[in-house]
């Protein structure tokens, strides 16, 4: 089955508004018949089956142009509108687009080579007297939706491939866990370049909700503003997101938002006291913790709410349909308090990297995608992160994991965010290296007292003995941390 008509299944006639805000807004069934209409343009100019860029902000413009490139079918390789000229050009020898989506104000930046469509040429197509619905009829549901290009440990990012059956099953589980229905309105603020905003857009579709886009979460004041004036049933932020909206001002938590029902998180770890922060503050707001990654389509796991006081620090169990396991070295599932590697079996993991068998091999083995974070677990089987094999710091024969020690630094009063990494060191080979963000309105925070209050919490040898301050978070695109 196609994704789009998964999505439109139930939803294609509805007069709602599926996006909402002042400045753009369509119903589910305008979308649905402008999207269709954008497909029949797609078959009739390159066929099926090619790649196609689509290069914009959050608009009506890359809502409709996604979903027209799934129904036509055509794989939608959706990118960051900030992409640098290099990784552009890169992406592009290696899809070989047959056309181009792009924002005007993108196209004239990074000037393709390629036929393109701009917010301009889409809404000729759409007005135009042409065909208003694809003819494509039947398909394999096997057959790649989109590619999503993701960094990793190489210089050039690797393209993740999805299949429509991938995104199908992610959507139906994400939908099943959060209850969603017809009446949520969700706040975006995550790009639908990235896995886990896209599926937002999925879900809400599919169930017939609405959804409120938002490109300026710098400004927080707007944010929360638009969180109650469109009634906003859901919030969806990485980590930055939350850390912001509590540490950066009083305003957040000094504001009720009575129709807001839910919040969830991925995107990586969020500090535990940030979590308590947020529950404190917003006691019948359910919390999600989840975890993902684009290979997954986007949902591995979540923990439920309920038990979120209980179980705190933990990403939760597979999401349904998702099987997770934790191994060690020789594959064996470890015991509570070993640890290990997160294992992960479903009908959502990817059909693998584009143009890279081997890595693909590497990652997927037995049915089995090897996740490469690693994890304990506790008697009951809910699994806690540790770090990715890649981030653990070696001190003298002692295996660190940074996320313990930002833990701890980020509890100090006045404390934004905290990046902790291992330093080149003639004696130990390596050392642990602090990088402190700290709130402007707070009081002078030392290096020294940081130190200090780690030693009340921390081993010895854990403690870190470099502290360099920030005056900002550094972050992607996406929101989510660089490190």
């Amino acid at each position: 089955m196609n994704i789009f008509d998964f999505l439109f299944e139930n939803t294609s006639e509805l007069e709602k508004n599926l996006i909402l805000g002042t400045g753009e807004s369509m119903s589910f069934k305008s979308i649905f018949e402008a999207s269709n209409k954008i497909a029949s343009y797609l078959e009739v100019k390159i066929g099926q089956h090619q790649k196609v860029l689509l290069i914009a902000p959050n608009s009506l413009f890359s809502v409709i142009a996604y979903l027209g490139i799934l129904k036509s079918g055509n794989i939608c390789v959706p990118l960051n509108p900030g992409i640098e000229t290099e990784i552009f050009e890169f992406i592009s020898q290696k899809t070989d687009p047959g056309i181009v989506f792009f924002s005007e104000n993108v196209r004239g930046r990074l000037r393709p080579t390629v036929d393109c469509i701009t917010e301009k040429k889409l809404d000729e197509i759409i007005y135009s007297a042409g065909p208003v619905q694809s003819t494509l009829t039947e398909f394999d549901g096997e057959s790649i939706a989109e590619i999503i290009f993701t960094s990793g440990s190489t210089a050039f990012p690797k393209g993740v491939m999805l299949s429509h059956n991938n995104i199908i099953a992610n959507t139906e589980s994400i939908i099943e866990y959060l209850k969603l229905s017809p009446t949520d309105i969700m706040m975006v603020v995550l790009p639908f370049f990235y896995c886990y905003g896209l599926s937002l857009l999925h879900t809400h579709i599919r169930v017939g909700a609405s959804l409120v886009l938002n490109n300026n979460f710098i400004f927080l004041g707007s944010t929360i503003n638009d969180l109650n004036k469109y009634g906003c049933t859901g919030f969806a932020g990485v980590p930055s997101h939350f850390q912001i909206l509590l540490r950066k001002s009083d305003l957040f938590k000094n504001t009720k938002f009575p129709a807001l029902r839910y919040v969830t998180q991925a995107g990586g770890k969020l500090y535990n006291t940030f979590i308590t922060e947020f529950t404190k503050s917003f006691p019948k707001v359910q919390f999600f913790v989840m975890y993902g990654q684009t290979e997954a389509t986007a949902r591995l796991s979540y923990l439920p709410p309920e038990i979120l006081t209980r179980k705190l620090g933990s990403l939760g169990k597979g999401i349904p349909g998702v099987e997770l396991k934790v191994v060690d070295d020789q594959g064996r599932v470890i015991k509570p308090g070993e640890t290990g590697e997160i294992l992960a079996r479903g009908k959502n993991v990817m059909v693998g990297y584009l143009e890279d068998r081997e890595q693909t091999a590497a990652t997927i083995r037995d049915g089995w995608l090897y996740t490469g974070d690693m994890a304990t677990v506790d008697e009951e089987g809910y699994i806690y992160l540790t770090a990715r094999k890649k981030e653990i710091i070696k001190v003298g024969g002692y295996r660190i994991s940074p996320k313990e020690i930002e833990e701890v630094i980020v509890m100090v009063t006045g404390v934004i965010d905290c990046t902790v990494k291992a330093i080149y060191d003639e004696l130990l080979g390596e050392a642990i290296q602090a990088t402190v963000v700290v709130s402007e309105r707070g009081r002078k925070i030392t290096g020294e007292e940081i130190r200090q209050y780690c030693a009340t919490k921390l081993s010895g040898y854990k403690v870190p003995g470099n502290i360099v301050f920030e005056e900002s978070m550094s972050v992607s695109p996406s929101g989510k941390k660089i490190k």
